[in-house]
């Protein structure tokens, strides 16, 4: 997947992450970028683990399955952001 495809796929996704997730994120554009991207490496996968059973490094791709994925996986990426910073995000 070209650049531009990642920062799109990157910019929808984690705006919709941090839309539904429950609570406040900080962070601008470029976090919520950054959070969107790496959203879409978790949930790509983890679809890739249900759906082979192998553990591969793989991103989900700019189509409407493909950004539900990283939706799910940026909501995991602020699940597991809060933990290691331990902020709650009222």
């Amino acid at each position: 997947m070209n650049i531009i495809a990642w920062i799109i796929l990157g910019l929808i996704a984690g705006a919709i992450a941090k839309a539904i997730y429950p609570g406040h994120q900080g962070g601008g554009i470029i976090a919520t970028m950054i959070l969107g991207i790496i959203g879409a490496i978790i949930g790509g996968t983890i679809a890739t683990l249900l759906d082979t059973g192998r553990l591969q490094l793989t991103a989900a791709t700019l189509s409407i399955p493909g950004l539900i994925i990283a939706i799910i996986g940026a909501m995991i990426a602020i699940f597991l952001w809060g933990l290691i910073t331990g902020r709650r995000s009222y």
